[in-house]
């Protein structure tokens, strides 16, 4: 897949090689962990998106469904101890 992001530059993300692989974006919810979950997910990955607040984890995992790969929602918090 390409994308173009407003610049005029196209990336070619099967570079990455990520088709098929699974990931965990922890803050998915909004801000540089969206794109980054979005962008996971336009090169191929599935994407669990992580967040404190569960409905913005779910409102990107529901944008990362509709681009046609799987994807969930979690909340959490990685700074307690379990």
């Amino acid at each position: 897949m390409r994308c173009d992001y407003n610049s005029g530059a196209t990336v070619d993300l099967n570079v990455f090689g990520l088709q098929g692989k699974k990931s965990l974006v922890v803050g998915g919810g909004f801000g540089i962990g969206r794109a980054s979950a979005l962008l996971l997910a336009r090169a191929g990955a599935d994407v669990v998106v992580a967040d404190l607040d569960l409905a913005r984890a779910k409102t990107v995992a529901d944008e990362i469904t509709a681009l046609g790969v799987r994807s969930t929602a979690l909340t959490g918090d990685v700074t307690k101890r379990a």
